[in-house]
């Protein structure tokens, strides 16, 4: 008797969801998961969303669940829309603060918050902010719960400079510079 003969796959994954183009129904994307697989795999999205097979996939089910599906997907369309909107408008009142905190003389640190807003991975940023400005970084945790990332010395303009070049998505509106004076303890 043979060996059965194994056989790698090659499994499509969505450029949208990272789900199976099968699955994307049960993400929150269907939109626009449907536009990326008939841009990128014509023939799988005939597969799976062309009217035909939508037809047969309902044609066997009652009225009312033909009705109650119909429902459904307007339903978890018009849900998909309201979160983009929200997440668009989140993003479009987020704003980076990049603060400049004189510590003692002519010491300054620069503090940058509210990145996380705009889907950006703090440690890598504050990498990339030690390796451009040659200086020390880090991610430190804000007494409100947050995070930041604290760069040591004042480079608070470049820094506005380079998100603004590195991260294309970032609006320059949405980013403001504020200066911190450290107040000096009264002898008393």
């Amino acid at each position: 008797m043979a060996e059965p003969v194994s056989v790698a796959r090659n499994v499509i994954y969505c450029g949208v969801c990272t789900l199976p183009p099968e699955y994307c129904e049960y993400g929150g994307t269907v939109k626009k998961c449907q536009e990326w697989l008939e841009k990128n795999h014509p023939s799988m999205y005939e597969r799976i969303w062309s009217p035909e097979v939508l037809e047969a996939a309902t044609a066997s089910l009652s009225l009312e669940a033909q009705e109650r599906a119909a429902k459904d997907a307007k339903k978890k369309a018009a849900k998909a829309e309201a979160a983009e909107q929200k997440h668009a408008q989140q993003l479009a009142n987020s704003v980076i603060t990049i603060k400049r905190i004189e510590r003692n003389k002519r010491k300054y640190v620069t503090s940058v918050s509210g990145l996380e807003a705009f889907g950006l991975e703090l440690k890598k940023v504050a990498k990339d902010f030690g390796k451009k400005f040659a200086t020390g970084s880090s991610v430190t945790k804000t007494p409100s719960g947050g995070e930041e990332i604290v760069v040591q010395g004042d480079v608070s303009g470049e820094i506005e400079e380079f998100l603004l070049e590195k991260y294309k998505d970032i609006p320059e509106d949405n980013i403001e510079l504020v200066e911190d004076k450290k107040k000096k303890a009264s002898a008393g």
